[in-house]
C-alpha cells in the first residue's frame, strides 16, 4: 500500500540559539542548512518505517530544488515533483529556542500546485492512501489542488489524512476551510483553534469528530488521544520519555509518519500512537525535521 503525500517543497535553514533574541544585535546560534516541509518530512519519515511514500509538490528549476529531491531519493521517497523554470524553490527559516520554534516561510514554487499534480501522483501504483498538509490549504493560490486531491482520493476509493499543520494559518482562515478527511492529525493548539474551545485531549478530539471519522491530537510530551466516531471513548497513550530535547521541529511530522504505517497496517488505536509517539520521540532528540 502506497501512500501519496502532497505538500511543500522548501529548503530548512534553521537555526539553534539559547536564551531569547538579541533584537538590533547578535545572537549566537547553530545554523544548519537541509530539506524540510511538513509534508515532506512525513514522506521521509514514512520512507525509514519502509512504508511505500510518493511526495508530490512543485519546486523551481534550480539548485536548491535539485538539491530537496536528491535528498528525498536518497531517503527513499518516491517523487512526484513538478519543476518550474524561473520560480524559486520555497524557503523557510526556523528560529529553535528550547521547544519553540518561529518560522518565516516563502512558499515560492509551492504555491503553484495544481490539481494536474495531485492526478499525476495519485496515479502512481498501488496508491491507497493520501495524506495532505494543511500548509496547501492555508495559500488560496494552491487550495484548489489540495481541495482536489482529497475529493479525488475519495473517488478513487482511497483512504486520507490531513495535518492541521499550525495554528495561526487556522485561526486566519477560520476551520471552515478543512475538508472533510478519514483521519484529522493535530496537536493542541491546533485543536484549540478547530474546536473554538479549551478542554482535555480527549474533549478535543471528540469535538474535533465533525471534521473527520477519526482525530488524533498530540500533546508533545503529554502523549497522544484518538477518537472516533464510531469508538465509544477517547484513548489515550503517554509519550515516550526523552533524555533531551535537541530540536522540536518535524516533531509532528515523525508522528504522523510512525501512526500512519501502522495504522494502515491494521494496527489498532493504542499501537498506532505508540508508533507515532516514538518516531516523535526521535524527532526531537536530533537536529533537523528528518531522520
Amino acid at each position: 500500500m502506497t501512500v501519496v503525500v502532497i505538500g511543500d517543497v522548501v529548503t530548512d535553514i534553521l537555526t539553534v540559539h539559547e536564551g531569547p533574541l538579541a533584537i538590533g544585535s547578535d545572537t549566537i546560534a547553530a545554523v544548519r542548512i537541509n530539506g524540510g516541509g511538513s509534508a515532506a518530512n512525513t514522506a521521509a519519515w514514512l520512507a525509514s518505517t519502509g512504508h511505500p511514500v510518493v511526495f508530490a509538490g512543485v519546486a523551481g528549476a534550480d539548485e536548491p530544488g535539485d538539491a530537496r529531491l536528491a535528498e528525498l531519493h536518497a531517503a527513499g521517497v518516491r517523487t512526484s515533483v513538478r519543476r518550474v523554470p524561473g520560480a524559486s524553490t520555497g524557503t523557510v527559516v526556523v528560529l529553535t529556542s528550547d521547544d519553540e520554534r518561529t518560522m518565516f516561510t516563502d512558499r515560492g514554487a509551492n504555491r503553484l500546485l495544481s490539481p494536474a499534480d495531485a492526478d499525476r501522483a495519485l496515479d502512481h501504483p498501488g496508491a491507497r492512501h493520501l495524506h495532505v498538509s494543511a500548509y496547501v490549504l492555508f495559500d488560496p493560490d494552491c487550495a484548489p489542488a489540495g481541495r482536489h486531491a482529497l475529493d479525488e482520493a475519495r473517488r478513487r476509493g482511497m483512504t486520507t489524512s490531513l495535518d492541521a499543520a499550525s495554528a495561526a494559518p487556522l485561526a486566519h482562515a477560520g476551520a471552515r476551510m478543512l475538508p472533510w478527511a478519514d483521519l484529522l492529525l493535530a496537536n493542541l493548539d491546533e485543536a484549540r483553534v478547530i474546536a473554538g474551545s479549551d478542554g482535555t485531549p480527549g474533549e478535543l478530539a471528540t469535538a474535533l469528530l465533525e471534521h473527520a471519522g477519526q482525530v488524533v491530537v498530540k500533546s508533545g510530551a503529554g502523549g497522544a488521544t484518538w477518537a472516533a466516531r464510531t469508538a465509544e471513548a477517547p484513548v489515550h497513550v503517554a509519550a515516550v520519555a526523552v533524555g533531551e530535547v535537541v530540536d522540536p521541529t518535524g516533531a509532528g511530522d515523525a508522528f504522523a509518519a510512525g501512526y500512519l504505517a501502522a495504522w494502515l497496517g491494521g494496527a489498532p488505536p493504542a499501537e498506532a500512537l505508540r508508533r507515532g509517539n516514538e518516531l516523535g520521540a526521535a524527532a526531537v532528540s536530533r537536529l533537523g525535521g528528518r531522520p
